[in-house]
């Protein structure tokens, strides 16, 4: 038997080190494999993926030379990461998953604060949705209950009891959305380590990793070295008042946990978890097939932080490229019969500050009047309404809107409508769609890049948890108006930057081949399905299996 993974893993001190050459592997592939690992980047838009893909020598070089499905679709509207997740391992669209937004309203909820986040708990007292872009996540219970259907891995458990379901992820929403509801260990980054189900025993090694990265997080840090093609990239973008991103390569002040999410470091750690956990619980070594699903964060922590077209970006795509081959080169070491798939949940748009540098003269932030509080106060003033209770709620200025349910029918009519030309009118929105026009649209099944934006809000849309109407930016239009928070740039568009994933399919012996056309993140499932024995009824997926094997077998069949 080779080292331990969990020795490798450890011994690196969450720093690995080697290079991955299994490109040259040829075998022919047998099925099913004995490991599933399905992993999603968050933010890993098919942009960045094009844009870099050349300069690939790592783990996302050996994943290239797979089945390959550049543009893959996100296909709904609300591409966040909750939504994204939730069809990745379900195979069907966010709004039928129960999934429509990271956060929304529920104001039949007894606490005061009404918005609700896509993984907690809210029907345990005492719990509030807090804030999830601090470190400690906020203040409640995680859990997978509002998710509405299955996952590939509770699948495969039904028909092979044996078999194992684990995810690890930077987010508990990643976690817990690609998991689901049964799952036999479950870890996500909370603090200065990983933590799991309320109630739940941390495995030895997860525990012995959390007291490495306990003893190193808040240690000062080195740049990174600059790679060949990042040079170009090494430019200042002053954003807000006096602050600039562009040319940070994520060295770290003794003490800077709280940074440590936005590098590449993060990413190191998740996989490092991944490891260990699949080191301990003998994952893929047994007589029957095991999921893990692995989501990792930094991308998109980095993408909010710096944009994703500078210097930053540029070393995160460097470095998850190998540390993702470090991890494959381990799973080879242990002899393990694996399969990966790699994806994202959305993709993501740059800063503007830089986009108007770049060929995008239309790019600006958000009106900082387009908002729920300043909308609802002009509502009110224009219907006669009291001004001092709101009379529209709202997670942010696109997406889901709320009408108050303390008003009369007539005033929620009135103030629905009022609030609809209101915004309507405002330049940097698309569209806006009422609740009851979308319930009357079926979800197309065709090319996703040639739905309409209504299609698209349709696919994210749940008749029960969906607002009374749902508003859409306009292209190159950032929702944030003002980066004294620390973030510069976001995603959550129904347009194809945020849309478009790429879609990567990688075994042993897998002959290689690439499809441009279209598919969907919600054809994964069913395709990762058949080649594991595990069929999803067609009226319970909104996917179809994508034939992987690039001969004249068909993988589906």
């Amino acid at each position: 038997m080779q080292k331990s993974i969990l020795v490798t893993a450890l011994a690196a001190s969450i720093i690995f080190s080697g290079t991955a050459n299994a490109e040259d592997i040829k075998s022919e592939a047998k099925a099913p494999p004995k490991l599933v690992v399905a992993i999603s980047v968050d933010q890993f838009s098919a942009n960045l993926f094009s844009e870099y893909r050349s300069s690939f020598t790592g783990g996302l070089k050996r994943l290239a030379n797979g089945a390959v499905f550049p543009s893959g679709y996100q296909s709904h509207a609300a591409t966040e990461t909750c939504p994204g997740h939730s069809t990745i391992m379900t195979g069907v669209h966010s709004g039928r998953a129960g999934i429509i937004a990271n956060n929304w309203i529920d104001l039949s909820i007894k606490r005061d604060d009404k918005t609700v986040y896509c993984a907690e708990d809210e029907r345990v007292e005492g719990t509030s949705f807090g804030d999830i872009t601090a470190p400690t996540q906020g203040d409640y219970v995680a859990s997978a209950w509002h998710l509405l259907v299955p996952t590939l891995g509770e699948r495969l458990k039904k028909v092979s009891p044996k078999s194992r379901n684990v995810a690890v992820a930077g987010k508990d929403r990643a976690a817990l959305m690609m998991g689901g509801h049964v799952v036999d260990e479950i870890y996500w980054w909370k603090g200065k380590g990983f933590t799991t189900l309320q109630g739940r025993d941390t495995l030895p090694s997860v525990a012995a990793l959390n007291e490495s990265i306990a003893a190193s997080i808040d240690k000062a840090r080195p740049a990174y070295a600059t790679p060949a093609q990042c040079v170009p990239h090494d430019a200042k973008i002053m954003h807000g008042d006096g602050k600039s991103v562009g040319d940070y390569a994520f060295q770290r002040p003794e003490g800077a946990a709280s940074i440590y999410r936005a590098s590449p470091d993060f990413d190191r750690s998740i996989l490092a978890a991944a490891t260990a956990v699949i080191n301990e619980m003998k994952l893929g070594q047994g007589d029957t097939t095991d999921v893990i699903s692995v989501g990792l964060s930094a991308t998109d922590y980095i993408g909010h932080s710096f944009g994703t077209e500078g210097l930053e970006m540029c070393i995160q795509m460097s470095e998850l490229d190998q540390s993702l081959g470090r991890f494959f080169d381990i799973l080879d070491a242990e002899g393990i019969d694996y399969a990966v798939m790699l994806t994202a949940d959305h993709g993501g748009l740059d800063l503007p500050e830089r986009m108007s540098l770049q060929g995008v003269p239309t790019a600006q932030r958000i009106d900082p009047n387009l908002n729920v509080t300043e909308i609802g106060k002009t509502v009110a003033r224009e219907l006669g309404l009291p001004e001092d209770k709101p009379v529209l709620y709202a997670d942010g200025p696109f997406g889901d809107y709320y009408v108050s349910r303390e008003l009369s029918d007539k005033q929620k009519k009135m103030v629905k409508d009022s609030a609809m030309a209101l915004i309507s009118a405002h330049a940097q929105v698309e569209a806006v769609f009422d609740h009851d026009d979308l319930m009357k649209i079926t979800v197309p099944s065709g090319s996703p890049e040639e739905w309409t934006l209504e299609e698209r809000a349709r696919a994210s849309f749940h008749p029960d948890r969906s607002g009374d109407f749902i508003v859409l930016l306009k292209k190159a239009v950032t929702p944030i108006a003002s980066t004294m928070r620390g973030y510069v740039a976001t995603h959550g568009s129904p347009w194809d930057y945020d849309r478009r994933v790429p879609i990567l399919f990688w075994r042993k012996g897998l002959q290689h081949f690439e499809q441009p056309l279209s598919v969907m993140t919600v054809d994964i499932a069913p395709t990762l399905g058949a080649l594991i024995g595990v069929d999803i009824p067609a009226d319970e997926t909104d996917g179809k299996c994508l034939d992987i094997d690039g001969g004249p077998a068909n993988s589906c069949d």
